[in-house]
């Protein structure tokens, strides 16, 4: 049963007509994008080292000058503080992070990416790379401005 999005609209607007639906118009479409997106990259996790969100913070901790710590990490990937400390974790557990004392904050340690970090990101960043851009493929320059001026905009307006 595949329903367009302005039949749900419009199912949800005759059950309920005093809900606005109309964030649907944005939400709806940003989340089949993420779901198409995370089945375009299954193939790459199968049988990987990593998850992607395990890769999300090993990129990020990849070209780091100095070490970092997890609150930073989590508000950067915008992830709550217990979801990053399990990642980390897991991480750490696997030898793709260090985890060492921070001498300005013991409640704080600082985190760095191993050498095994290292060649999982150098080996995993490329591949996934060129998944997305073979999901991309289709837009041409011009409209890859547009669909990033238009995230842009909406990442400004939902961060407040």
């Amino acid at each position: 049963m595949d329903v367009s999005p302005d039949e749900v609209r419009a199912q949800w607007q005759h059950a309920r007509p005093e809900l606005d639906t109309s964030p649907m118009e944005i939400i709806g479409p940003l989340k089949r994008l993420q779901s198409m997106l995370t089945l375009a990259l299954e193939p790459l996790y199968e049988g990987a080292p990593v998850t992607p969100a395990e890769l999300d913070v090993l990129i990020r901790l990849r070209h780091a000058r100095e070490p970092v710590i997890a609150r930073q990490l989590a508000r950067e990937l915008n992830q709550s503080r217990a979801a990053i400390s399990k990642t980390l974790a897991r991480l750490v557990e696997r030898g793709y992070l260090s985890r060492c004392a921070n001498p300005a904050d013991r409640r704080a340690a600082l985190l760095t990416l191993t050498e095994a970090g290292e060649e999982v990101v150098d080996t995993m960043f490329p591949r996934q790379l060129a998944t997305e851009a073979g999901a991309l493929a289709g837009l041409d320059p011009a409209a890859r401005r547009k669909v990033t001026e238009a995230l842009t905009l909406l990442m400004e307006a939902i961060r407040g």
